[in-house]
């Protein structure tokens, strides 16, 4: 299985670039992980609803360039279906079935991910309803995705 993960920006912290090394270390037994970062565009402290449009844009134009084709895409978005561990294992399971081998999940700026991508994604996952730095998203999705796979191999995992 191969999976890549499209963020935008950049891991600033030293403590979630190690957490995104120690998830990306875990998973090597179990999927071929391949992490891309998109430049996060800048816009003015208080943007307009064009200035945003336009960055998500600039970032969605980006981001299409790095989804390979024949890719099962899942952006992550507020709006999407709400998964527990256990269902997002099974969900991966039924995608490796059906011959979807090569999965991307996306993670959109502070102000979301283009609907150009959303509509190019196949499926929208959603964590919560609320909202989480996308830097701590990163790691947050790595985990639950390591969970997954430790999930479908029976595999005892610490909770």
């Amino acid at each position: 299985m191969q999976i890549r993960l499209i963020a935008v920006g950049k891991l600033k912290e030293k403590y979630w670039r190690e957490a995104v090394q120690e998830y990306s270390k875990r998973m090597k037994p179990y999927a071929d992980l391949q992490i891309v970062e998109v430049a996060e565009q800048r816009i003015p402290e208080n943007p307009s609803a064009l200035e945003i449009e336009q960055a998500l844009q600039k970032e969605g134009e980006q981001i299409a360039k790095l989804i390979p084709l024949g890719s099962y895409v899942i952006p992550l978005a507020i709006a999407g279906e709400r998964l527990s561990s256990e269902e997002l294992s099974g969900f991966i399971d039924r995608l490796l079935v059906e011959g979807k081998s090569k999965i991307v999940f996306i993670i959109g700026s502070s102000y979301g991910i283009s609907p150009e991508i959303l509509e190019k994604g196949d499926f929208l996952l959603s964590f919560s309803p609320m909202t989480f730095p996308h830097q701590m998203m990163r790691v947050i999705l790595l985990e639950q995705i390591y969970r997954s796979m430790k999930i479908s191999k029976h595999e005892p995992y610490h909770k």
